[in-house]
């Protein structure tokens, strides 16, 4: 991201800077569709080759990738366009790491107009657009975000099943709550032949966790439950239950009904995996997990990004017995381990 000037005097860049905000969001959305990144990847270092590998005008391709320099995106000499190392990393289409089809949720049409009346939705205490009770079925929202997140996953996927001991092969049954493309589960079972995985969540969105279940190899170990989380029957006997940003999208309240729902389902011992959004105590940091509550209030009825001391209650009133906290590395989200 560009930086501000460092002049001492208060000017009004910061404030400009923050209003125009939205082109950021759609530059970058823009480059990602025309694959720019990995066309400078693949050689195409001025404006010249980059349209004709694109098949984009030089003058828009010039003036893009011009903003993108500006914000640290690329690189710029002599005419010629770099990758960043996170671009290179994250946003070219040939490294295993790519992450450029998570705009295709994070800046779909549904979620821009509910900030679009984030006015309203302060106003009101909740989303104002409509569709914000997370409950019911959404299918165009949930679809996308399955075929659009899953390269997100990646870090805090096998930092779950390396705390949870999956390369020890021991025998464990899964319940992954609303499962989505359902990339936690699976890679705890790719790490352990022994694991078996029964994912919940609406029937469409669970046809793309069972397609990533296939492709890696698990099908026959991954089992599906269609329905609301509260509501099916979800069996028991489970070892292990993912909870994967889920409760950010409810009340307190909805948040303990799910949990007591799910203890009575975990074996003796059994722990619930709950990957969030945390933030401290001051709700001032970290930055992005202090920032979330806002898509919470701008995108649904009543969620929130808890604090630690409101889920320990909350699993502590659901039946479990004790609550810890680890960070997962270079990642802003941090995983609870609740026992029961």
């Amino acid at each position: 991201m560009a930086t501000p000037s460092t002049n001492t005097r208060p000017t009004p860049e910061h404030i400009f800077n923050t209003l125009n905000a939205y082109q950021q969001t759609i530059a970058l959305r823009t480059a990602i569709e025309l694959d720019i990144f990995s066309a400078i990847a693949d050689g195409a270092s001025d404006a010249a080759a980059l349209a004709k590998k694109t098949g984009a005008a030089e003058r828009g391709v010039r003036t893009l990738c011009d903003y993108l320099t500006v914000q640290n995106f690329l690189t710029k000499q002599d005419g010629c366009y770099k990758l960043t190392q996170e671009s290179s990393i994250f946003l070219n289409k040939r490294s295993p790491a790519y992450m450029g089809a998570i705009a295709g949720f994070l800046t779909n049409d549904h979620l821009m107009k509910k900030f679009s009346s984030l006015t309203d939705a302060v106003k009101k205490g909740g989303s104002a657009a409509g569709h914000g009770d997370n409950q019911e079925p959404n299918d165009e929202m949930w679809v996308t975000f399955a075929r659009s997140m899953a390269p997100l996953t990646g870090p805090s996927a096998a930092f779950i099943a390396q705390l949870t001991g999956m390369p020890q092969g021991k025998a464990c049954r899964i319940l992954d709550i609303a499962a989505g493309h359902g990339m936690y589960g699976i890679t705890m079972a790719k790490q352990n032949p022994n694991a078996e995985v029964t994912a919940a969540d609406w029937p469409n969105v669970l046809e793309v966790a069972k397609e990533n279940a296939q492709s890696a190899g698990i099908g026959d170990r991954f089992k599906i439950r269609p329905g609301s989380a509260f509501e099916t029957e979800l069996g028991d006997g489970y070892d292990y239950v993912l909870f994967t940003n889920i409760f950010h999208h409810f009340d307190r309240a909805t948040c303990e009904k799910l949990m007591k729902r799910v203890h009575a389902r975990l074996k003796p011992g059994g722990q619930a995996l709950t990957l969030e959004f945390v933030p401290n105590e001051d709700r001032i940091s970290p930055p992005t997990p202090a920032m979330f509550s806002l898509i919470m209030l701008a995108t649904t009825d009543s969620g929130d990004a808890y604090t630690l001391s409101e889920f320990e209650r909350m699993f502590r009133n659901a039946g479990f017995s004790r609550t810890t906290m680890h960070q997962i590395p270079d990642m802003p989200q941090r995983l609870l381990v609740s026992e029961k």
